[in-house]
């Protein structure tokens, strides 16, 4: 614990705890796009449903970008016939 609070020193970061780092890791990789279920075994959790339950809520624009999406694959559809 130590040594993290020292590289945060050393980096200028203030406030910055472990659970903080791991909490901003697993939504990062949920807003890139990551699978879930890639996340969940990353993190240990048990179920996926913790995992998405604790980190997808911190997600601004995730219902945006799936209605987006469904545009989107609207679209193709109705070019495609």
């Amino acid at each position: 614990m130590r040594t993290f609070r020292g590289i945060c020193q050393e980096a200028g970061i203030e406030g910055l705890t472990i659970h903080g780092l791991r909490h901003f890791f697993a939504a990062f990789l949920l807003a890139f796009g990551e699978n879930p279920k890639v996340v969940q075994e990353i993190l240990g959790h048990a179920s996926i449903s913790l995992t998405l339950d604790t980190y997808s809520k911190v997600l601004p624009g995730l219902k945006e970008r799936a209605v987006e999406k469904l545009r989107g694959f609207l679209s193709l559809s109705r070019h495609e016939n």
